[in-house]
């Protein structure tokens, strides 16, 4: 790499060393992005995967680090002596940098152990629910893109992109993938983008697991600009198809296997509930106070991190608040010392695979599942005393390799299917772009449709013993 010895560099331990330019450098020494290095990118899976310690500080440096790459292989790079020369500017510099930046931003609003939580701040829905809301969910998204709009001040996101000279709400377009380019928004958003390509071989990596694996140097020298209806878009060269299918069985086998696995997420089922529940006695920052923190006191907002979770949790066990609700100490102490907590298995509980495009099937198992919880409730309600619980922990999204053309024509925004920004693109021979699971000798077209169900619901010891002597529990 031709730059000049005076720039920024990490090391990286995928990637060896990563260059940063100097606006790079000053925003990944603000409090919001410091912050990242005290939030597990893996929440409490580092509870079965002791590996799994990793934060989302590294990652959002290997996202930033992919969509370089992948600029450079499109032809949309400027050379490096431009990109780390502050006195250049130019609209393809912009462009570049502000890719780099929306990739390196775009989990700047991460909650307390990342996804963990972050489920119990939308299902709480605060500002959602409130009178004059803004409408949108209590999420990660709109938190880091409130970060971008709104620190302008010293040490402040908003600041240092002005003192750049670049425009923060495209920055914050560019995060949320609703840039009016397309191909901006599928480099950081798509089925195949720069944030996939690096927690799938991160996150095995640390845990340890190798479901994540795929040939990243082969997949990057396949990736191709293509035009359609006078637009460019990202598109993968048709040499490289089974190199994407091995991309995308292995983020389905991780999310199958680690990720949504009993074992797996148990204890960040554990962790939502206690969220929730310090939610609504009002023991922990709420989404509103996390947006004043945001544009009035940075240091308050850089607390909003795993430690600060695990203190709050630790502080009410020991201090007798928990005790009012014996349901949820049980929890605390499970969290706190790591005691796992007993899977229910039974008929309606099973991991399945389903067909996107059979929604009544899906929602009647869906159905089977809620109704074989509330009769546990009820027995345990009717038989069992305050030691005996259960979290249910059915899937707010499901597995899938991709959406199907039925969810795809469904949902689309432009007239023409390639132009949307989600599913990947492959471009054969002959110049024609096809969409993947449209291509004849692609096992994703007859993966297409498929997605995994993964419903899980754990209990107390003394509850899973009901529960068997009742018939619930079998095997």
């Amino acid at each position: 790499m031709e730059v000049s010895l005076k720039t920024k560099i990490v090391f990286d331990p995928l990637y060896g060393f990563i260059h940063l330019t100097n606006l790079e450098w000053e925003i990944i020494h603000t409090p919001f992005y410091q912050r990242l290095r005290w939030i597990k990118q893996l929440g409490f899976t580092f509870y079965t995967f002791p590996g799994a310690e990793h934060s989302r500080y590294g990652h959002s440096i290997g996202v930033m680090f992919n969509a370089h790459k992948i600029l450079q292989r499109l032809g949309k790079a400027v050379p490096e002596s431009d990109l780390f020369d502050d006195k250049i500017q130019s609209p393809e510099k912009a462009f570049h940098q502000s890719i780099r930046l929306a990739a390196l931003l775009h989990d700047l609003g991460t909650f307390m152990f990342s996804h963990t939580t972050e489920m119990a701040y939308i299902r709480y829905g605060e500002t959602t629910h409130e009178k004059n809301g803004k409408g949108h969910p209590d999420d990660h998204e709109h938190l880091g893109s409130y970060i971008i709009k709104n620190t302008d001040y010293p040490r402040g996101i908003t600041y240092i992109l002005k003192k750049y000279r670049l425009d923060p709400q495209k920055i914050s377009n560019l995060v949320k993938g609703i840039d009016p380019n397309v191909l901006a928004n599928q480099i950081l958003h798509s089925e195949v983008d720069c944030d996939r390509m690096d927690y799938l071989l991160r996150d095995a990596h640390y845990s340890g697991i190798k479901y994540g694996t795929y040939d990243r140097d082969y997949l990057l020298h396949h990736f191709r600009v293509a035009e359609v209806n006078g637009q460019e878009i990202v598109a993968i060269h048709h040499n490289a198809l089974h190199a994407v299918e091995d991309f995308l069985m292995a983020r389905f086998a991780w999310y199958s296997q680690v990720v949504r696995s009993a074992r797996g997420a148990r204890f960040d089922a554990i962790a939502e509930e206690l969220t929730f529940y310090m939610l609504e006695k009002g023991k922990i920052y709420t989404y509103s106070q996390l947006m004043d923190f945001i544009a009035n006191d940075p240091d308050k907002f850089y607390t909003f991190n795993d430690q600060y979770f695990m203190n709050q949790v630790h502080h009410y066990y020991t201090s007798g608040e928990f005790d009012k609700n014996p349901r949820i100490k049980d929890l605390a102490f499970s969290l706190l010392f790591g005691k796992a907590p007993r899977t229910v298995k039974c008929e309606e509980f099973k991991q399945r695979i389903l067909s996107q495009d059979e929604d009544q099937v899906y929602e009647k198992i869906v159905k089977k599942a809620e109704a074989k919880i509330e009769e546990i409730k009820e027995i345990l309600k009717k038989k069992g005393t305050d030691q005996d619980w259960i979290v249910e922990d059915l899937p707010k999204k499901n597995i899938i390799f991709v959406k199907s053309r039925k969810k795809l024509v469904k949902s689309k925004t432009f007239d023409n299917l390639l132009l949307e920004r989600d599913p990947a693109k492959i471009l054969m021979d002959n110049g024609d772009v096809r969409l993947l699971g449209d291509v004849e000798n692609s096992i994703i077209s007859d993966l297409q449709t498929k997605f995994n169900f993964v419903p899980n619901v754990y209990c107390s010891d003394s509850a899973y013993e009901l529960l068997k002597a009742e018939g619930i529990i079998t095997g």
